[in-house]
């Protein structure tokens, strides 16, 4: 199964090389294929590609192209509903060798990541599949010239922009290629085409996980940019200019490069997507219901937004999904916003560009307007959690439940540290063509590594089972003023959250009545993963374990939804970046949303596998509230507040 998954991905662009696939690619018939839904959907693809009306393959792809999202959907649903692996792989070598590749890509990474049959594969990073999404131009075309001269090669990278651009000194946070793996990986697990009618089950609090992974994007980013001595990011206004340009300095593999912004240009109306006045309006729809705190679906029924459940709902609006109550009213503020965005270099198809960097999962993170862009959504988000009451001290206490101590085990320290990684597979080849190493390097952030260490008292009588929550803050702004601790609680970033059962938001761990030592090391932190391995490695374990008849242990990688463990801190400064490290304890069992949390140990970042979520408590919890007075936070026995110092290594 994986090898199978490995060798229609390898030199996507060029004829299938494996003999198994590429005989399937022209023996397979999908109407003769197993399914859960009795062939429609291969049916349905079969008359579109008979009907040649598929888009050509060499040619780009963006999933907010609609005919081009609808036709990688269609593929997605034949792999879907694919009952046995026969079936499965069939159509992806079938499909492999006639449809656009980045259609094909986008379904089988989607049908990867969703279908039952593929629970174990793990995906070969999108970097090396597709490196042309990831890589500079300039890279590209000297990994052609080693190609062509059949010199290996190991070309150094560089992130965009010069020196004179101060967006450059945080250009290693949104260019870097584990953050937009993540970014990308997010999307496809939580995709806003998600249509429970035709899926196996809903995702539970789906909309709110799309406020939270956005949220944590952009506070991330504000702690980069003040360890970089540069201010806070301001929000994105649709009545005011975009004052930072763009030059991804990127190319399509076909299709001509992505196009660039110049500084200081006004929004314009984009043809075929919206009209500036459209963005405002939904804006104001949107606000005016956080502010009557409900809202209508499209049958005119009022929906509750002032409770815990009311952020899912909003979300779901601003994405906006399929999971939506009323987009017709309240749009799509956010899809529509990356097309808007995206497409200002070229805003009436007058130069026939082919779509921005915003226009994609894989490369939006480049682009410093789109953390604007998020700071501008998570604003509005902010004033709907500001209107919810603020928690009371029974809420947030754990009565029985005392921290004595909290700290920092080891040197919270950052550096860079040079990646590698391969460009294969962006260089045209032929069968009879001879492979030379070709690779690129390129700097990245990492931390030593550390612990979060806790003495907790338990005072009851009995076990309990704790929820223990890390959150971290910059402790002042640019210019020296602190924070306050209202403003900081909203700026925090999740250090851990864990549980003994997938170690993914939360540790529900034993407390033995007494004292209690935890030890929790940064690199089993729960909202971070380790970088995917490189191509090459996956194909060559894969291969051994086949050849000697062994397990192929990869069980680390099956998922890669987290940010990379080494982007768990921010990068300080060489004085040090002043943190403000809050740990809270909470009631295990009141918080826990599944059974036998303490004694699963099933790894999922985002929920349990089968869409339900596995916490009760909103996310944030409790910080995602507004704080009326934090001696409230400071007297609770659950919770305890230091500071410490991020320092980076010159």
């Amino acid at each position: 199964m994986q090898r199978d998954v490995n060798n229609a991905l390898w030199k996507i662009y060029e004829d299938i090389r494996d003999p198994h696939l590429k005989e399937l690619s022209e023996t397979f018939d999908p109407l003769s294929g197993h399914y859960d839904d009795d062939g429609v959907s291969a049916k349905k693809l079969m008359q579109e590609y008979n009907d040649k009306r598929l888009l050509e393959q060499k040619h780009w792809f963006s999933l907010f192209n609609t005919r081009q999202r609808q036709e990688a959907l269609m593929l997605y649903d034949v792999l879907e509903h694919s009952t046995d692996w026969e079936t499965f792989s069939g159509n992806a070598a079938f499909f492999r060798a006639r449809m656009n590749e980045g259609e094909f890509v986008y379904a089988l990474y989607a049908a990867i990541i969703h279908s039952p049959l593929t629970k174990h594969v793990v995906l070969p990073p999108l970097y090396e599949v597709t490196p042309h999404l990831f890589t500079n131009s300039e890279v590209i075309q000297a990994a052609y010239k080693a190609k062509m001269t059949e010199t290996r090669t190991r070309i150094e990278s560089h992130f965009t922009g010069s020196k004179r651009n101060p967006e450059q000194r945080v250009a290693y946070f949104g260019e870097d290629i584990g953050m937009n793996t993540h970014h990308v990986t997010w999307h496809l697990e939580f995709p806003f085409w998600w249509d429970d009618a035709h899926e196996n089950h809903h995702i539970d609090r789906k909309g709110e996980s799309f406020f939270w992974v956005h949220h944590q994007l952009t506070v991330r980013f504000d702690a980069e940019r003040l360890s970089n001595h540069l201010e806070h990011v301001d929000e994105l206004h649709w009545d005011d200019m975009i004052h930072e340009g763009f030059d991804p300095q990127a190319m399509y593999k076909y299709g001509g490069y992505f196009p660039s912004r110049p500084d200081n240009v006004h929004f314009e109306d984009v043809d075929g997507v919206a009209d500036v006045r459209d963005m405002l309006l939904f804006e104001d729809r949107i606000r005016d219901a956080i502010a009557h705190g409900y809202i209508r679906d499209h049958h005119g029924k009022i929906i509750d937004l002032r409770d815990d459940h009311g952020i899912d709902i909003l979300g779901d609006v601003i994405e906006s999904s399929l999971y939506s109550p009323n987009p017709e009213y309240y749009g799509s503020l956010h899809n529509t916003a990356h097309m808007m965005l995206g497409r200002q270099g070229d805003p009436h198809g007058k130069f026939a560009l082919p779509p921005g960097v915003l226009e994609h999962f894989e490369t939006a993170t480049r682009d410093p307007a789109f953390f604007r862009l998020h700071k501008y959504m998570d604003n509005i988000f902010r004033e709907h959690k500001d209107s919810l009451p603020p928690y009371t001290q029974q809420e947030l206490e754990f009565e029985g439940i005392n921290i004595d101590n909290f700290y920092v085990k080891g040197n919270l320290e950052t550096y860079f540290e040079d990646f590698e990684y391969s460009l294969v597979n962006a260089v045209d080849d032929t069968e009879n063509g001879n492979d030379v190493e070709i690779t690129t390097y390129i700097p990245r952030l990492n931390h030593k590594e550390f612990s979060f260490v806790a003495d907790v008292t338990n005072e009851k009588d009995h076990d309990v089972l704790a929820t223990v929550r890390i959150f971290a803050w910059p402790h002042e702004d640019n210019n020296g003023v602190p924070f306050s601790f209202d403003d900081g609680r909203w700026n925090a970033i999740e250090m851990d959250k864990f549980w003994v059962m997938c170690e993914y938001i939360i540790l529900l761990k034993t407390v033995h009545p007494g004292h209690n030592h935890l030890d929790r090391s940064s690199s089993d932190s729960s909202v971070t993963v380790p970088d995917v391995p490189s191509f090459e490695f996956i194909k060559d374990r894969t291969d051994e374990a086949i050849k000697h008849g062994h397990a192929l242990h990869l069980e680390e990688f099956e998922s890669s939804l987290g940010l990379p463990n080494r982007f768990l801190i921010p990068k300080g400064h060489k004085g040090g970046l002043d943190m403000d490290l809050v740990i809270a304890i909470t009631d295990g069992e009141a918080d826990a949303g599944a059974e036998g949390l303490h004694e699963n140990t099933l790894f999922n970042h985002y929920g349990c596998a089968d869409g339900t979520y596995p916490d009760k408590r909103p996310h944030g919890y409790p910080l995602d509230r507004h704080v009326e007075d934090s001696r409230m936070f400071e007297e609770l026995h659950n919770f305890k507040h230091i500071q410490v110092k991020i320092f980076h290594q010159e």
